[in-house]
């Protein structure tokens, strides 16, 4: 079971000891997702955070197969590749019928498909006799609905909570319902095929007769139903074929990554099936949302840098989290969720206790990074594209973004941004590092006042030039001219004031007092990721970067093994984040330290081989490589995470030096480099403006040589030695 900690951070987490990291399952569709042990059931054993979740509410807590009253054995349990149905295979134990007769274990094979759907799950059970006499048996569920908001899963405590209504049954379903303290209802609509011997609020029931040989099948729809009316039900198979027509829709118009190595290809398709499943479809296109179970939201930040890792290959991605974004802009001051204008939102959540004020996150601007960030997605977004028609439908908020970097993020005036949380119920520290313990001095103390994290003003650096940049496309050059003079101002004095000779690479902040916590830490990667290192100090940090304090062999510590608050367990304080690992890889590559880059590439690939389903996780944790054997998994780390999802592709990216421009429009490779473990690169349907080309790269004993297979469209492919 989770629980929150009691401290001022809302997210932190801590993990009894029954948890069963490696038997989550994970089926998300829209706002709707459902999290299952390898039975494919929820609850049992009290799981905590396992059922079905819509819209920030857990809708079914417990979904629980009998046979004769029993549970039935697992023989397999997979979910296809794409992650759009999840098959179980069971039998029986020994049973005893109520007729007398014996069933011997293994008589009987158990089969169940599920899938999640728009607001349901569907279920489709098959049971097959391969005993040698027709067998009549007693078969049913066991279900229940909480309505807890998923904060309350989480472990948060609440002085109230609503109702619980009393069910409607009917002869094939039966509906639960909840009351919230608003007034809003909440219905989990039950749905079973086929005659019923029993039906109530917590369980269902059915006779079946089996001839020898023979399989009969069941389909059950549970459906997430925020409101009173009716829900109509679909057939396993029309669902599943949606489904399928939906992702071969997608599949034919992305962007395909083939290379010589079938566990390189499964990373990347793994990493591909997490992405769409966690990408929903909105208004205004389509959204990464952070990660399941916690996270299946939208966050500012998570959102951005899941686009930044995967713009070379789905630049659509990019544009609806800015339109997203650009439509969620705050306007307004409002101390309690932290909000000021032209402030990028930190995340959104429906459940009930943010839409009562509970908790402040309904729409939570605490966040310092997620504005620059937005800016430099922008920019990122029209070099990809030069799609400057839609950059001039959001240059209204990108100039608002500035306003708020130079009005509201500089809390005092020297030019760098800083945060400072408005009270007590929302996060303490409002970066990506954000645990309450996470940003400290040296000998350990906690870093207090206005903070100035180092990542955020690599950002600030990378945002000005973006903004410089598209500027000048529309036109304002004077005020190109003065992003350009501030971001080199502020390139001189972060490099000034948070370079840490004892450490050889910068402070991970300053606290209110302008004094710098001098912690050996990961976000030196972002640094070089923005570019606001100078050239002078870049060796430096690269080569702390990769001390065997820092990369374990799989990835970069948050933070070095030497320091004050190393823990490798933490959450912040010594483990290891795939995308804050992937930054770094990028940063390397761009500052031309490809061997060391490629290195800490090779160890993030080689964390996925030990990974169920080749899938990192959110974190793992920071202990020292041994060889044999795999990362430790973080007991309550999201998986999948759409940030970690990405980071695969921003690696990949890094080591071919893929870069594009819109004004010829051309492709560039610089200086592209392959693993030992890659003879070949194949890139099929890579777009750029109105072109596309299928290409490869392939690895000599030199060089890496490209040859281009099929080119549509007037784009210039260049290769820089």
């Amino acid at each position: 079971m989770n629980r929150l900690i009691e401290s001022n951070d809302a997210c932190a987490l801590t993990a009894s000891s029954h948890r069963d990291v490696t038997g989550a399952q994970v089926l998300k569709y829209g706002d709707t997702f459902l999290l299952l042990d390898k039975m494919g059931e929820a609850g049992v054993p009290d799981i905590n955070e396992q059922g079905l979740y819509h819209a920030g509410t857990r809708y079914l807590s417990g979904w629980e197969l009998l046979i004769e009253g029993n549970n039935p054995m697992l023989l397999n349990s997979t979910m296809k590749e794409d992650n759009s149905v999840m098959l179980v295979q069971m039998t029986t134990p020994d049973l005893k019928l109520q007729s007398g007769a014996c069933v011997a274990h293994g008589t009987l094979h158990i089969f169940r498909s599920i899938i999640v759907y728009e607001s349901a799950f569907h279920e489709r059970l098959e049971i097959t006799n391969y005993s040698q006499r027709t067998i009549e048996l007693d078969f049913g569920y066991r279900f229940s609905a909480d309505y807890r908001d998923i904060f309350e899963v989480r472990g948060a405590k609440r002085k109230s909570r609503g109702k619980l209504l009393e069910s409607q049954c009917s002869a094939n379903s039966v509906t639960l319902g909840y009351r919230a303290l608003n007034d809003r209802e909440m219905h989990t609509v039950c749905s079973f095929q086929g005659p019923l011997t029993a039906l109530d609020d917590g369980h269902c029931s059915s006779k079946l007769t089996l001839p020898v040989g023979e399989k009969r099948s069941l389909e059950t729809t549970v459906t997430c139903s925020p409101s009173e009316q009716p829900v109509s039900t679909c057939s396993h198979a029309k669902v599943r074929s949606a489904l399928a027509t939906k992702n071969s829709r997608a599949d034919s118009e992305k962007t395909v990554v083939l290379t010589s190595n079938e566990r390189f290809n499964q990373w990347l398709e793994r990493s591909a099936a997490d992405l769409r499943m966690l990408t929903t479809e909105i208004p205004e296109g389509v959204y990464p949302y952070a990660g399941v179970p916690w996270f299946a939201t939208p966050f500012g930040r998570d959102g951005i840098i899941t686009a930044l890792e995967t713009l070379w290959l789905q630049p659509e991605l990019a544009k609806g989290t800015l339109d997203f974004l650009a439509r969620t802009q705050s306007h307004i001051t409002d101390e309690y969720a932290e909000a000021e204008p032209g402030k990028i939102i930190h995340e959104m959540r429906e459940g009930e206790m943010a839409e009562l004020g509970e908790i402040p996150f309904r729409r939570y601007y605490g966040t310092v990074d997620a504005t620059p960030l937005f800016i430099m997605l922008a920019g990122q977004y029209w070099r990809r594209t030069g799609d400057l028609e839609f950059i001039k439908s959001i240059w209204e908020n990108i100039r608002a973004a500035v306003r708020w970097m130079d009005d509201f993020g500089d809390l005092d005036g020297d030019g760098f941004l800083e945060y400072q949380s408005h009270h007590d119920r929302g996060l303490t520290h409002q970066c990506w590092k954000d645990s309450d313990d996470s940003i400290f001095h040296a000998d350990g103390r906690d870093a207090l006042g206005k903070i100035a994290v180092s990542e955020v003003q690599g950002y600030s650096y990378a945002a000005k030039l973006a903004a410089a940049e598209l500027a000048v496309m529309l036109g304002e050059q004077a005020w190109a001219d003065k992003l350009r003079d501030q971001a080199s101002e502020l390139k001189v004095r972060f490099n000034e004031a948070f370079w840490c000779e004892r450490l050889g690479s910068f402070a991970i902040a300053l606290d209110g007092e302008k004094r710098p916590c001098e912690v050996l830490n990961s976000n030196a990667g972002h640094l070089l990721y923005t570019g606001i290192v100078d050239d002078a100090h870049a060796e430096s940090v690269v080569k702390n970067l990769i001390d065997p304090r820092s990369f374990n062999g799989w990835g970069i510590r948050t933070i070095a093994a030497d320091e004050a608050r190393y823990n490798p367990m933490s959450y912040h304080n010594g483990s290891i984040w795939p995308h804050d690992t992937a930054l770094g890889v990028a940063g390397m590559f761009r500052y031309g330290f490809r061997q060391e880059g490629m290195q800490v590439a090779e160890g993030l690939f080689e964390a996925s081989l030990f990974n169920e389903l080749h899938r990192l996780p959110e974190l793992f944790c920071g202990f020292d490589r041994i060889p044999g054997h795999g990362p430790t998994l973080y007991p309550v780390a999201c998986s999948p995470q759409a940030w970690s999802a990405s980071a695969a592709f921003l690696v990949t990216q890094a080591m071919m030096g893929l870069t594009f421009s819109p004004r010829k429009p051309h492709i560039c490779f610089d200086n592209p480099e392959l693993p030992k473990f890659l003879n070949w690169v194949r890139i099929q349907n890579l777009c750029a403006a109105d072109s596309s080309v299928d290409l490869v790269l392939r690895r000599h004993p030199r060089d890496v040589g490209l040859s281009v297979d099929r080119k549509d469209g007037d784009v210039e492919i260049v290769v820089m030695a």
